[in-house]
């Protein structure tokens, strides 16, 4: 560890975070963060007690529901394959905690600690991992130093280096190669990222791997079950399914659809269901005199020709967009459009907003013609317009859609069968 800024780091972390937990009671956030680690330690250590000696222990560490997504396929792999693990999972975010804290197969669903070389000595002396897998990103430097120090393999996958990163500050790039001299293994999403690794940050041990929410996405694609219910409403229909939008989605998407000659059936999925957002959403859905039905108030009398459906409980997106002719997702007029590929999994094609820099995913949907971004509710209709028009332009895009999903697949097979050939072997199978 030559790098001044890590060494600072590793030094400075247990007073900075000292002063956030000072600082929680006038920010709610920053409470969450630190009460729901408050008894971590106590809670983890009875969780592993009764372990025993496993065959081989694999930690593997998100910062978000997200990036977990991405990792998956590649636990289920090595599941099947090594039969005696034991799998840890750890979250940085409450909500990725929180939607994953069932996860079937872990033996511990935990936070992240806080950074500090206390407790991520601890923590590692708790977990013993053989091996430390890190989705993306979310680089903690105590925590890794320590799991490296104990001779963890560390493993980073599906990673990306964008060149606005904060990566490539010259303020901070000494730092992150130091972070990502650390890893033995380092598998990037893209020959560009393998690049930037290698002659960047020195890293000869990066390789091409692809992403593996290709392959998450594809899988999750065959289980329908939870609209089974739904599809005999929407046979031979088309239909729009317009998943986690907002109410900026709301307001150019709602007019560019009344404004429609042929218009499809419409399916609104709320990014967020709580009761707040959904009253306000009926409300906007009554002034514009659009009638419509909950989801769960769905029986035999919901015609979708006279009525908009809207989903109000979460888990069903995903499978809903099998239903569909064509996909609106939303988040492309806020921070960022939300996940591309479910839909596009289905062969249909997706529209989205211009917010999508942090998506090459989406990107990749539209220049292949898969997708096409829309600017404004002029552009919207444009859109819809042509893909309600004629059913062979939603056919073409669709298949485009499809295909784009299917060429990036295989990153899981890569990955996990690396790992297995590099560092298993025949272990964490039962003698």
């Amino acid at each position: 560890m030559n790098e001044p800024v890590l060494k600072a780091y590793t030094m400075l972390s247990p007073l900075l975070f000292r002063v956030a937990g000072m600082l929680r009671r006038f920010h709610r956030r920053l409470d969450t963060f630190c009460s729901v680690r408050e008894n971590l330690f106590e809670e983890l250590g009875e969780k592993l007690g009764s372990l025993g000696e496993p065959f081989l222990r694999i930690w593997v560490h998100a910062a978000s529901v997200g990036e977990f997504e991405q990792a998956r396929p590649v636990i289920a792999a090595l599941q099947e394959k090594y039969p005696g693990i034991i799998l840890f999972l750890s979250f940085l975010s409450d909500s990725g905690f929180n939607a994953r804290r069932s996860f079937p197969g872990a033996a511990a669903v935990f936070y992240l600690p806080v950074d500090t070389p206390e407790n991520a000595g601890r923590l590692v002396q708790l977990l013993r991992p053989d091996i430390l897998m890190l989705m993306r990103y979310d680089f903690w430097p105590n925590h890794l130093l320590a799991a490296k120090k104990a001779g963890v393999r560390l493993i980073l996958a599906a990673a990306v280096l964008r060149r606005d990163s904060q990566y490539f500050n010259p303020l901070l790039r000494g730092f992150y190669r130091s972070i990502f001299g650390l890893f033995d293994r380092i598998y990037t999403v893209s020959a560009e990222d393998t690049r930037a690794f290698r002659e960047t940050f020195g890293c000869r041990q990066a390789e091409t791997a692809g992403d593996p929410r290709f392959d998450q996405v594809l899988q999750r694609s065959m289980n329908t079950g939870k609209v089974a219910t739904l599809k005999p409403f929407f046979e031979n229909r088309t239909v729009l399914v317009a998943g986690s939008i907002w109410d900026r989605d709301e307001a150019l998407l709602l007019p560019a659809w009344q404004r429609l000659e042929n218009r499809p059936d419409l399916i609104l999925v709320p990014h967020q269901v709580d009761r707040e957002n959904m009253e306000r959403l009926f409300g906007e859905l009554e002034m514009r005199q659009i009638p419509f039905r909950a989801g769960s108030a769905m029986d035999a009398t919901f015609d979708p020709e006279r009525e908009v459906l809207v989903i109000d409980r979460t888990g069903f997106l995903a499978e809903l967009y099998s239903i569909g002719s064509i996909a609106y997702v939303g988040g492309g007029f806020g921070i960022n459009v939300h996940n591309t590929l479910e839909p596009a999994v289905h062969g249909i094609p997706v529209l989205f907003g211009p917010h999508h820099r942090n998506s090459p995913e989406a990107a990749g949907l539209a220049d292949r013609g898969g997708a096409f971004v829309v600017r404004d509710e002029a552009s919207l209709h444009d859109a819809l317009k042509t893909l309600t028009g004629s059913s062979s332009p939603r056919l073409q895009a669709g298949r485009a859609a499809r295909a784009f999903v299917m060429d990036h697949a295989g990153a899981t097979g890569h990955i996990a069968g690396d790992i297995g050939r590099n560092y298993l072997g025949d272990r964490g199978v039962p003698g």
